[in-house]
């Protein structure tokens, strides 16, 4: 993990995952304020759910798997494969 920017990149050369992480990423930070200062609960989840949604959708367009899908797959010992 000596250069995380040039992982990501790697991660994400298809067009569509790259734009639907560019919705999907805003989205989930957007959730939080959302959440606490206008207390809109059922929008935070709405924006933090379909944020994520957006961002699986596009690593299945990619054919590779997630960040979080290798780190739990790495803490269950199951391996770094689809990377």
């Amino acid at each position: 993990m000596a250069d995380p920017l040039g992982n990501w990149k790697r991660r994400h050369r298809n067009r569509t995952n790259f734009y639907l992480h560019m919705l999907g990423i805003p989205a989930c930070f957007v959730a939080a304020p959302i959440m606490l200062v206008m207390r809109q609960w059922w929008l935070a989840a709405g924006l933090f759910v379909a944020g994520y949604a957006l961002q699986f959708l596009g690593h299945l367009v990619e054919g590779n798997r997630s960040g979080e899908e290798q780190l739990i797959r790495r803490l269950l010992g199951r391996g770094q494969k689809g990377e």
